[in-house]
């Protein structure tokens, strides 16, 4: 497989990977976090940084709007949920772990 047909998959898996997640509004960033190690805020940074190391001049807010489909503090109001003590905890125990 040649490169640009490489990185022409590795697009349309992330566009998938971006739309999934977009339309999986139950699932809450902790619960990514506590299972994978990354979350859509994840998603978003390592959105500008590339976009950034490429000439794009892409801030923090606008590669959130970028994941989530909508500005994150709509998406915040619509969706995210207080996080539970065993999340919580989960999340503190997984910080300790790799840390």
């Amino acid at each position: 497989m040649n490169n640009e047909k490489r990185l022409k998959i590795e697009s349309e898996v992330l566009k998938k990977l971006i739309t999934h997640l977009q339309k999986r509004t139950d699932v809450q960033n902790i619960d990514l976090m506590n299972l994978s190690g990354f979350c859509r805020n994840c998603l978003s940074r390592w959105y500008s940084e590339a976009a950034n190391e490429n000439g794009v001049d892409l801030n923090k807010d606008d590669a959130k709007e970028i994941i989530y489909g909508m500005p994150h503090s709509v998406w915040k109001d619509k969706y995210q949920t207080e996080a539970s003590e065993d999340q919580k905890n989960k999340f503190k125990n997984k910080k300790t772990e790799t840390h």
